[in-house]
Formats: C-alpha cells, structure tokens, sequence
C-alpha cells in the first residue's frame, strides 16, 4: 500500500495563556485550566499564518529526504476548509515555496480527521507511481475561530496551532507503513458546531448542550479499532502506541480505558500543548521518534475525530528510520 518516508511538525512563536483567556473572557482561570490543563500554549500570533508552519514542516523533511522536487507528484493540503486566504489553494501555496511545479495540488477538508484522510488518498489507486512521492500537509487555523470573549465557548479554549507535513510514497524505502485505515461519520451531528461570521471573522458556536457525543466518540473510534484489528489479526494487546487527538484529557483517558489500552501506551502533552488540530497526533508521533521510544515492528494507531462528525482509525507499523 505505501507508507511515510519522514514527517515533521511546527509550531508558531506566540502562545496564548490561561490569563489572556480570562482577560478577554472573564472566565476564572481555575476554570479554564480544566479546559486547556496549561498554562500556556502554542497559537498563531497577528502576522502569523497556518501555511507558513506547513512550508516550514515541509522543509524540514525534504533538507533530510533530499527527493528531486520533479519527483513529487501530489501536494495536498489537509484541514478545516477556513484557510488564511480565502478562496485560494495553500496547497499550491507551498508547492510554489518549495519549487514544486510538477505536481497536482489540491486541498482535502473533514477538519481534525483530514490529516489521515489526505494519507489515505495519497496512497490511493491514484497516488505515486514508481519512483514518485506526494506531500502531506496539515495545518489549520483553530485558535483564530474561537471566540475568546464568549465564555460559552470556554470548552474551546484549549484550540491552539500547529502543522506537519508527510512525505509518502508507494514504492520506495519508508518509516512507517500504512497497514490499514477505517472511518466513518455520523451525520445526525453535523450541526451541533458551526462556525459564524462575527466580526469580519469566522467563530465556532455551539448549539445548546445535548448529550450523546461522548458516547458516540467511545462507540465510534471503538468500532472502527475493532475493524482495524479484525482486517490486521491483531488485539488490543498488539497495539504497541495508541495516538490521539488532544481535545479532550477525560475523552482520552476514557477511551483507552474502555478498549484497554494503558496509558503508558498513549501520549498525554496536556500539560503543555493545547488541542493543535489535526497535528495532535503526528505531535505525539514526533515525539516518540525523538526520543527513540519507537522499535522496529511496532504497531501505532491513530484514533482522529472532527466536526461533523468524522472519526478515524489508521494503523501504521514502524519500520525504522529511513537513509
């Protein structure tokens, strides 16, 4: 099927914290750390823009991946649909930063799960074809779409900023190998966040609190796990790292309880990221590739959800880092 030769992340110089929350919201700052569980976090500051983090990750793998730019094929650009710039393609964006000007460039959208998404059509019937590569960028704009004044989009105020960037192939030596890829969405969700003009901006509302989605989160990612392992002989047991999104500390220690996966196996960075979109969980892979906790055969999984609402189980097996 194909896999992730290297990928990387970045994240913006300016951060927001607890304090400025509860300045322009008057929230207790008691209260919002039991959103964002930090202090402080990373977010695009006022000249700052979401593609350029993704050229940023883009470059960093392709100065250790020195592939010929006439060699990658595809660009695409994974996210929330709301770019920097509207009705423009930041996938084409990039790709001309990086002298790119082979490739087809597009844009995939299903928010927080676009990431994996992008992954899988990459590697789709139409991806790279021998001696070819296709790009993977994610990056979004969260924290710019929450309305810091409003305390009730307090459960939102741990949305901060980031970018990766996956270099994929089919064919040729990789790090990580696509084993397989499950997803799903429940539509009956579709308009319980959306986002608003205000202010000449985009912001996320939420309609009135109505129950259910917590359970839908454990009875989704726990079908979809099911299937993956089914398809792949494993159990719960052969799962070596357990990855997901950042939103939600009580979600995710929830879910790892209900499918029995302990904790160890997972990375929490809680107390000092905050729900970095779609990044969340190449943020934990990169940090286990850095401090060398990964082993030749091991099984990763990454459990993504979005808006809408989509949930995402892709399953990767490490097989060393590549020369």
């Amino acid at each position: 099927m194909g896999g992730i030769v290297d990928f990387d992340v970045c994240f913006p110089a300016s951060r927001i914290s607890a304090e400025d929350l509860h300045t322009t919201s008057g929230v207790p700052v008691p209260d919002i750390l039991e959103v964002t569980h930090s202090k402080e976090f990373p977010a695009l500051g006022e000249h700052e823009l979401s593609w350029e983090l993704a050229l940023r990750a883009a470059s960093a793998v392709l100065r250790r991946t020195p592939v010929p730019r006439g060699a990658i094929r595809q660009v695409i650009y994974a996210g929330s649909g709301e770019w920097d710039v509207p009705f423009w393609s930041p996938a084409a964006k990039v790709a001309h930063e990086l002298g790119i000007d082979r490739a087809h460039c597009f844009e995939v959208t299903n928010f927080c799960n676009a990431g994996s998404v992008a992954l899988r059509v990459a590697l789709d019937g139409a991806g790279p074809g021998p001696g070819e590569y296709a790009l993977v960028l994610v990056a979004d704009r969260l924290s710019r779409m929450v309305d810091r004044t409003d305390p009730g989009s307090r459960a939102l105020f741990n949305f901060g900023d980031a970018a990766a960037a996956m270099l994929v192939t089919a064919d040729g030596p990789r790090s990580f190998e696509l084993l397989h890829s499950a997803m799903r969405t429940d539509p009956g969700w579709v308009d319980y966040y959306a986002g608003e003009w205000r202010q000449g901006r985009v912001r996320i509302r939420r309609e009135p609190h109505r129950p259910g989605l917590s359970e839908a989160y454990v009875a989704n990612f726990s079908a979809l796990l099911q299937e993956t392992l089914t398809a792949l002989g494993r159990t719960p047991d052969d799962i070596d790292h357990f990855l997901i999104n950042q939103g939600d500390r009580r979600m995710h220690e929830r879910l790892l309880d209900t499918i029995g996966i302990p904790a160890g196996r997972s990375v929490f960075n809680y107390d000092r990221l905050g729900h970095m979109g779609g990044a969340d969980t190449l943020i934990a892979l990169r940090e286990l590739a850095d401090e060398r906790r990964l082993r030749s055969g091991d099984l990763v999984v990454l459990a993504t959800s979005a808006m809408g609402f989509s949930w995402g189980i892709t399953a990767l097996e490490y097989r060393g880092i590549q020369g």
